[in-house]
């Protein structure tokens, strides 16, 4: 019975939508094409004209962030799955609750779960001052049905006019510079241009879902002028809406590759279609490298996410393990000019259960910046040959099984 009774609670329900055939393209990322299809089937087509610049590491991240925050003059939206007490909120919640006294509209969403180890007296402190700081899905009785469905969107938005997403959430071992094993090597991306718009209105969803109140008007949605060259777009996902959105454009990125596929993820656990994906994509030749965590906080995700190397290594994708810190990067970089990024993980939990965004990029110098970080993690983890993954000892492959077999709820 009690085994009955956590498989209705846990186990995700099946897509309604699901995509179940391989994509299969004539032409390439490159191709205007491309460019043209791929923000329509998410239902949010690529802007022209968006400055996005790439943030390492919490030095950067959080100093680019809180720069923005001192600046604001009318509304802050934060979403993020982590804010725990610490040395970051110690500078956060004053900074935030600072902004509401001054008449700014700041507007706080954070999982429930992922934001419990936040001290009351700090949410008080926010509340108090005239932050409206929302809880999303809170563990309830009447709400066990929803307890695997979390928020794990990651966006900050200031005036409207700026904002930042990526994969840092807020606790402390995001900061500093990842110069320590026990510290995150992540990437956050800064947006300016008219793709703001459309973050705003991921954050606004979430909102409307747990406050049943829409944010309108120009203080969350000014007029947004161009400030660069990427053409971009920003997207939800989730289980209830967007189900396959993040799971589309990695399918659909795959398939139009034709010269070389980057994969930077922290948790890589593909499915049976993206490993097919990545396997037709070197039968065209193209050259596939993934960097994945060497040290890592839940291990077996990366048990799981080994178990799924096999066809993979032996098809000539090489895999790096990272080796200087936690990793916990969420980027792909396809044939030099297309970026996809977000809150997504390369798995089924970020696919189909949790609540995600998206960001994309089309721009070969943005792209060629991205590569540059990839070389530099590149040069800082461990390549994991043919020879040395098939050697992997009886009772380490039997743990790589039975890892996988979790690996829906991954």
């Amino acid at each position: 019975m009690l085994v009955a009774i956590l498989a209705v609670i846990f186990l995700p329900r099946p897509a309604e939508k699901a995509i179940g055939k391989q994509i299969v393209t004539q032409y390439s990322v490159a191709d205007a094409e491309f460019r043209q299809a791929v923000g329509h089937l998410v239902g949010a087509p690529l802007l022209p004209g968006n400055r996005v610049l790439p943030l390492l590491n919490g030095d950067q991240i959080f100093g680019a962030q809180f720069s923005a925050i001192h600046r604001a003059t009318n509304s802050i939206t934060l979403e993020n799955f982590i804010f725990r007490y610490g040395k970051l909120s110690a500078q956060l919640v004053p900074l935030l609750s600072e902004k509401a006294r001054a008449g700014l509209k700041v507007h706080v969403l954070m999982d429930s779960l992922g934001s419990s180890k936040l001290a009351e007296k700090e949410v008080n402190q926010m509340r108090d001052a005239g932050v409206r700081f929302v809880k999303y899905n809170q563990t309830e009785w009447h709400k066990l049905l929803r307890v695997n469905h979390r928020d794990h969107r990651k966006i900050l938005v200031v005036d409207g006019v700026i904002g930042f997403t990526g994969g840092a959430c807020l606790a402390d071992e995001w900061m500093g510079n990842a110069d320590r094993k026990e510290l995150w090597r992540d990437t956050t991306f800064q947006v300016e241009g008219p793709v703001l718009g459309q973050l705003q209105g991921v954050f606004v969803d979430n909102w409307i879902q747990t406050e049943h109140e829409v944010l309108h008007g120009g203080v969350y949605f000014p007029p947004l002028t161009e400030a660069g060259d990427c053409y971009a777009h920003a997207f939800k996902t989730g289980p209830k809406d967007g189900v396959e959105s993040a799971r589309l454009v990695y399918l659909y990125s795959i398939a139009a590759a034709r010269k070389h596929i980057r994969i930077a993820h922290s948790y890589f656990v593909p499915d049976n279609l993206l490993v097919e994906a990545l396997l037709a994509a070197r039968k065209r030749g193209v050259k596939v490298e993934v960097i994945t965590p060497g040290i890592i906080d839940a291990n077996v995700v990366r048990r799981a996410s080994r178990a799924r190397w096999s066809a993979l290594i032996e098809a000539g994708v090489e895999f790096y393990e990272y080796q200087s810190s936690l990793y916990h990067c969420k980027v792909m970089i396809v044939d030099d000019v297309w970026v996809v990024a977000g809150s997504a993980n390369f798995d089924n939990r970020s696919f189909r259960i949790n609540d995600e965004n998206g960001l994309d990029v089309w721009n070969k110098e943005f792209a060629e910046e991205n590569i540059r970080i990839f070389e530099m993690d590149k040069a800082k983890s461990r390549r994991i040959t043919l020879e040395e993954y098939q050697a992997r000892p009886w009772y380490t492959k039997t743990a790589e099984r039975a890892a996988s077999l979790l690996r829906i709820w991954l």
